[in-house]
Parts: C-alpha cells; structure tokens; sequence
C-alpha cells in the first residue's frame, strides 16, 4: 500500500527546508539559461568556433533530459534525501568545475556531469514540497515551488549578462557555490529521511533505448536551425535514432516485467492530461522568451539592458499569479483556475499578434505580464490537479516524468517556433520583394523617397532589402504568435479529462503500488 502521504514537521522546520529546496531548484533552473549570454565571450577564451561552442548549452541540455526519466528508481533505490544530497553536491561542484575549464574539451564534459547531477533537483524537490506539505496547503507549495521553475529561466539570461559584463563569464557558474553549500547543509540537517525501499534490478534496456530516443531528439532540435534541418544527414539520422528509441521504449515499457517507469503511472486519467499540458505549456513557457529578445533588439532597435527590463515584468507577473493561485487552489476547482490562466494566455498572444516595431513599450509591458500572469495561473493547480488521485508512492517517478514532458516541450517549442520564423521570414521576403519594380509607383516620383530607395543603387537596393526584410520579419513574428495560441487549444481541452477533487476531500487517494 502506498505510504503516509505527508511528514508532520515543526513550522520553522518545514520553512527552512523551503528555502534549501528553493534555493537547489533555482540554480537548476537558471543554469539552464544562464550561460547564453556569455558564449561569446567563452568562445574566445576556449578558442572554439561558433558551432563548437554550442555545444556548452546542447550537452546540458541533452543530459538533464536523459537522467530525468530514473530519477523516481534512484530515489526509491537510495533514499530521496541520499540521492539529493549527492546531486546537489556534484552540482556544485561541477559547476565550480565549468568555471576553471581551460579547454572546450573539458567544459562539455563538465557540463554533462553539471547536467546529470542537475537533472534530479527539480522533480526531487517537487516531491520533497508535496510531502512536507498538507494536503490544504498544497496549492500555496507548488507556488512557492513553481517561482524557481518559472522565474529561474526568464531571470537566467539577465543574471548571466550582468555577470559577465561587471566581472568575467566564469562567475556565471561561480556564483552557484555560496547558494549549494547553504542548500546542502540545510537539507543535510533538517530533510527527513525515509528508508531506501528494495528494488527491482535496475530496467537497463529502457534506460538504454529512452536515452537514445531524448538525446537523439535534443540534438537534432538544437542543431537543426544551424544544419539546416533535413536537407543536413546529421539531423535526419537524428530523427531516425529519436524515433527509434521512442518506438523502442514504448514497446519495452508495455512488455518488460518490470519497467524502470511503472506503467500504472500512465492510467492515472490525471497524472496522464498533466503530462500532455505541461508538454503544451513548455512550448509556451520558453519560446515565447526566446522571441522576445530578438524582437526587442532587431526589431525594436532597445539596447539589451533595455530589453532585459520589458521583459522583467512577466516574470513579476507569473509570482503574482502564483501567490494567488497558490490561495486559491485549496478554495476552488483548479480547473477553472487554469481555465482562467488558459484565457489569459490566449489574449496576451492575441495582443503580441498586434505588434509592430512602432508598439508602445508600456503596452508591451502590459502584455507581458497578462502572460506571465496566466502561465502562474495554469502552473500552480496544473501541480496539484496532476497528482491529486496518484499514489504517493509515484511522486518523484510523477514529478520527473512531469519536468521531463516540460524540458521536451520546451525545446521542441523553442525549435519549432525558431525554424517557422525563419522560414516565414525568407517567405515573406520573397512574397514583398515581387512588388519592388521599376513601374511602382512610390520608385517614379522623383523626390526623395525614389532616390534613398532606388533600386539601381547599391545603398538604395541595401536600403530596400532592409525594409522589406523588417516587414518580413514582423509577418513572421505574428505566424510564431498564432502558432502558439493554437497550442493552447488543446491545453484547454485536456481540462475536460481532468476528474474533479471530491468534495471534501483533503489529499490524494492512497492507492495501491501496481507492478
């Protein structure tokens, strides 16, 4: 049967670990974007070309995504307060390790290992925070929890920038040590901790073809805007292997005796539709903040300090939301909670399909945070709702297979929307180009207009292909926009295959552990 679903802890007790799992849960998350302001400045003290130095942010990526999926195996196999200890230590220590890397070589390495350590911080803390929390007071939790998740990504590049522009790109990892020593001494005094459970030997095979699957796709969605998708062999050999492995696993997981993921993870009708719109809501989370820097700078001509301040606000937006979903949560159907959110996001995308270079940047700002808000908005209860009928014994197998559907998404999303731009934007050049001849009419006035912009110049043809180029990428722009609001359709419908908390029901069902 599965066990106590919560720890009875003293207040203070309880706040402190809070902190630490903050604490472990933003350096995760911010590591995770941190470093991409500084690549330039890595690539010449690594002496890497650009494709090379890539592979900085591609190998912490491809290796948090793969030791994902075991970490609900290790933490029954170990103990969740062993297993974290040890990943948050290594954490910090190889981010230490990335900060004195003298060659490429060694700062992939490092960055693997920072990405291994790092993948179970987030679905381990996550369990940690249902766990020492009641079931009432659930909701306020994964607010708390669901800060660092959110904000760490939006507040990564910020951070990074002002780090290595007061100081050098080597204090973006330094600056985890402080924080990890506090964090492991906190959790190493005051974590409870539960008995190792025995296990099962260790699901190598679909460990192995899952691996294959998640690191085949992440590499194949990092590189294919710069391979130039399937006209590159490197990117259809890594759609074949991803889907391959994918295939593999399913396969396995139906069929092995005992899976390293239990199959009862996927009936829950819950836990199932949380995966599917945390899958949706990933894509969202990130591609939107991906366009927004370059719209802001190329398009809005703002200086990056200045960029980095309109796009702070949504992340003020999504703490807000969050503190008040986190109240409500325990009020209130959930469902209409993320109705709301759901509602929200979808007219902020609406707005952003508005935009041009000449938008206000109160309006922008306006936007942003009606988006921020409505992600806090969905997150939150999207938290509880997920694991309200799971058995307590499938938490951390729940939270990491919940962080991974978001890591996916999320870089399938950043990926999707960087290629349509693009590719609408060389459309869209074409398309406006064919109007540009010697017979328009705004060419044959003679004035000034005709001259800056004749086309029988080389600074006038420059100056044309400039402005159509702007106007492409404004099209452009508005399709990725679109293309994001449609994702939150069926978002939205997942709703209707959540099941209802019963009334009066105070926590999770304790269900039976199936094989």
């Amino acid at each position: 049967m599965a066990g106590k679903a919560e720890i009875d802890l003293p207040p203070q007790t309880r706040a402190i670990i809070t902190v630490c799992l903050m604490i472990a849960t933003l350096m995760q998350a911010l590591d995770s974007t941190i470093a991409n302001v500084a690549l330039p400045y890595m690539q010449g003290s690594l002496s890497a070309s650009y494709d090379e130095i890539t592979w900085v942010l591609t190998s912490y990526v491809v290796m948090a995504a793969i030791m994902t999926a075991p970490v609900g195996w290790m933490a029954a196999r170990f103990g969740r307060k062993n297993l974290f200890i040890t990943c948050l230590i290594g954490f910090t220590v190889t981010s230490m390790m990335c900060g004195v890397a003298q060659s490429l070589t060694e700062m992939v390495l490092d960055r693997l290992l920072q990405g291994a350590f790092g993948a179970a911080l987030v679905p381990l803390s996550q369990s940690t925070m249902m766990d020492i929390y009641p079931a009432e007071k659930r909701g306020v939790a994964m607010s708390i929890w669901g800060m660092g998740v959110m904000v760490g990504p939006i507040l990564g590049p910020t951070l990074g920038g002002y780090l290595t522009e007061n100081f050098t790109w080597r204090y973006v990892f330094f600056v985890n040590l402080p924080f990890g020593i506090a964090s492991v001494l906190g959790l190493l005094l005051l974590m409870p901790k539960r008995k190792p459970m025995k296990m099962d030997r260790f699901d190598w095979i679909g460990f192995a073809v899952l691996s294959l699957g998640l690191g085949a796709l992440q590499i194949a969605l990092d590189r294919g805007e710069e391979l130039d998708w399937f006209s590159s062999t490197t990117i259809v050999v890594s759609f074949v292997l991803a889907g391959l492995g994918f295939y593999l696993f399913i396969v396995h997981m139906f069929t092995a005796p005992k899976p390293f993921i239990p199959r009862n993870v996927f009936l829950d009708r819950n836990f199932a539709s949380a995966l599917v719109t945390m899958f949706l809501v990933g894509m969202v989370l990130l591609a939107t903040t991906a366009l927004l820097a370059p719209y802001l700078e190329d398009l809005g001509n703002y200086p990056v300090e200045t960029a980095g301040l309109v796009m702070a606000p949504r992340g003020f937006g999504t703490m807000f939301a969050m503190m008040v979903a986190g109240r409500l949560t325990a009020r209130m159907d959930s469902r209409l909670l993320m109705l709301f959110g759901y509602v929200l996001l979808g007219y902020s995308l609406y707005l952003q399909e508005g935009w041009t270079p000449d938008t206000g940047t109160g309006h922008m700002i306006l936007t942003l945070m009606i988006q921020g808000a409505a992600l806090g908005f969905v997150f939150v209860p999207l938290q509880v709702v997920a694991f309200y009928t799971l058995a307590p014994a499938l938490r951390t197998q729940g939270t990491s297979l919940l962080n991974l559907s978001r890591n996916v998404g999320s870089a399938i999303g950043i990926s999707v929307t960087s290629a349509m731009l693009t590719h609408m934007t060389q459309y869209m050049h074409a398309d406006l180009a064919r109007y540009i001849t010697p017979f328009s009419r705004s060419l044959q006035t003679g004035g000034a207009v005709s001259q800056f912009w004749n086309p029988a110049t080389p600074s006038g043809a420059a100056q044309l292909n400039a402005l159509i180029t702007t106007q492409a990428q404004i099209v452009a722009y508005i399709d990725d926009y679109k293309l994001m609001f449609l994702a939150t359709l069926p978002a939205a419908a997942c709703l209707l295959l959540m099941r209802k908390p019963q009334d009066g029901a105070t926590g999770p069902h304790e269900a039976p552990v199936l094989d």
